[in-house]
């Protein structure tokens, strides 16, 4: 069945990018509703500050998640907001914001999980459908790729290779079923190199960007005070914007993903190529077995433990 949050919560912090500070809200929305955003910072029509989830409105932009409508009216930067939701199995949410990015907070999807799941979830009478892949879909860029394939429930693979020692060759795989998402993957933060660093406040990005909201690596040595939260955490901070990227679909995914280098604009052109091939998915209904191996399925407090 589909899930909406059991009360509003509230989030303040500073958009990554412009470094504005920004505050957002979460709340309840009915069945069918989806996720969708509202700009209260813009002096323009109720209908023209809303924009919804979905393949049609993704915006490629290189450095994170981006949507706009039709009028021009954008959110930036939803990535480790929609991982949480879909982590979380929260199907219908009304998000509003003062601003056109959402809040770094710690670089990951941790604090909006802990919100979540300190609220709850409200199960709504309405059936929840899910986008089951029949055939495999690739998008690839250079030496980077992407693909999506079948699979008895979401799962995410990923492949990354750096120069720096401090992060190096990384790989991981996760079945993201009940609550995985949550215990392994929620608490990782977005990651650079300093000289990354340098280049994007040169071009006028990453201003609300800190050693304690990201982890910023130079050569063999992190930066960020206290190191790394997990030794591989940069693979998995890429699994937790895949999941974020993939939730843009729309709807829950139930196959396999396979990440190589990839990153935003990959992952987004990869659902947009699933999107555009009928034959390659079908909208299944959520039930039975398939309810209880859902991403969301079962998520708690102890759940969290895992991350402190």
């Amino acid at each position: 069945m589909q899930t909406t949050l059991s009360t509003s919560v509230r989030f303040e912090g500073t958009a990554l990018h412009s470094g504005l500070p920004v505050a957002l809200t979460v709340h309840p929305a009915a069945p069918g509703h989806g996720v969708v955003f509202h700009r209260l910072d813009l002096d323009r029509p109720l209908r023209e500050c809303r924009v919804k989830v979905g393949p049609e409105h993704l915006i490629e932009a290189n450095l994170c998640t981006k949507i706009g409508n039709e009028h021009g009216v954008t959110v930036a930067t939803i990535e480790h907001l929609m991982a949480a939701l879909a982590g979380c199995g929260i199907h219908n949410a009304r998000i509003t914001l003062d601003g056109p990015e959402v809040p770094i907070l710690d670089g990951s999807s941790r604090p909006f999980v802990t919100a979540f799941v300190a609220v709850g979830a409200r199960v709504q009478n309405a059936p929840l459908r899910a986008i089951r892949l029949r055939k495999p879909v690739e998008v690839r860029m250079g030496d980077a790729w992407a693909r999506l394939e079948p699979a008895p429930h979401l799962s995410i693979a990923f492949e990354i290779d750096f120069p720096d020692a401090a992060i190096g060759h990384q790989t991981c795989e996760l079945d993201l079923c009940n609550g995985a998402f949550v215990r392994e993957l929620s608490d990782c933060r977005t990651f650079c190199r300093q000289e990354d660093v340098d280049r994007m406040r040169a071009n006028g990005l990453a201003l609300g960007g800190t050693y304690e909201n990201a982890v910023v690596v130079e050569g063999g040595a992190v930066l960020s005070p206290g190191g790394l939260r997990r030794a591989d955490e940069p693979v998995r901070h890429k699994m937790l914007d895949a999941m974020g990227d993939l939730a843009v679909a729309g709807a829950p995914i139930i196959g396999r993903y396979v990440g190589h280098r990839a990153g935003h604009t990959l992952t987004g052109r990869l659902v947009r190529a699933l999107m555009a091939d009928r034959s390659a998915w079908d909208w299944v209904v959520v039930e039975g077995e398939s309810a209880h191996s859902m991403p969301g399925a079962g998520v708690s407090a102890e759940d969290l433990l895992a991350t402190a």
